[in-house]
């Protein structure tokens, strides 16, 4: 056990790990999102919505560290598919915040019920990813 005066708990190389997955997440995505392959752009709007997906879970556990994988892939998930349902309620402030690129970024635009489908898949490759780091670091993976 260490002091927690220690100069490095054990927290931070996974924190450190987990921020340069984000950095390498991020302008992946934005790649993957807004390069379209003729004929198959419903590709890249689901590997981008992964992608969106992995993003929120490396963040959510960058904050949380000690937070179990299978946790974090959950409530991301329940929030993002909250997200999702959100485009369907029009009130005069959720349009203004759509119309700037972070609101675009992070409410979406229209809802498209086959989102649900990249949110669960990127869900689960970022519990994967997670529980990976977990092994890696000797934490506990339960849950």
């Amino acid at each position: 056990m260490r002091s927690p005066l220690s100069p490095k708990p054990r927290w931070v190389k996974y924190r450190v790990i987990l921020a340069i997955a984000i950095a390498i997440i991020v302008p992946l995505g934005y790649v993957i999102r807004f390069t379209p392959i003729p004929g198959w752009e419903w590709l890249s709007d689901f590997l981008g919505s992964v992608a969106y997906e992995i993003f929120w879970i490396l963040l959510v556990a960058f904050g949380f560290p000690r937070w179990y994988p299978a946790w974090v892939a959950v409530a991301v998930c329940l929030a993002t598919c909250g997200l999702e349902f959100l485009q369907l309620w029009q009130p005069p402030f959720l349009p203004a915040l759509r119309s700037t690129l972070p609101g675009r970024l992070v409410l979406g635009n229209t809802f498209v019920w086959t989102d649900f489908i990249a949110y669960f898949v990127g869900s689960f490759a970022g519990w994967g990813v997670l529980r990976s780091l977990s092994h890696v670091f000797g934490r506990s993976t339960r849950g």
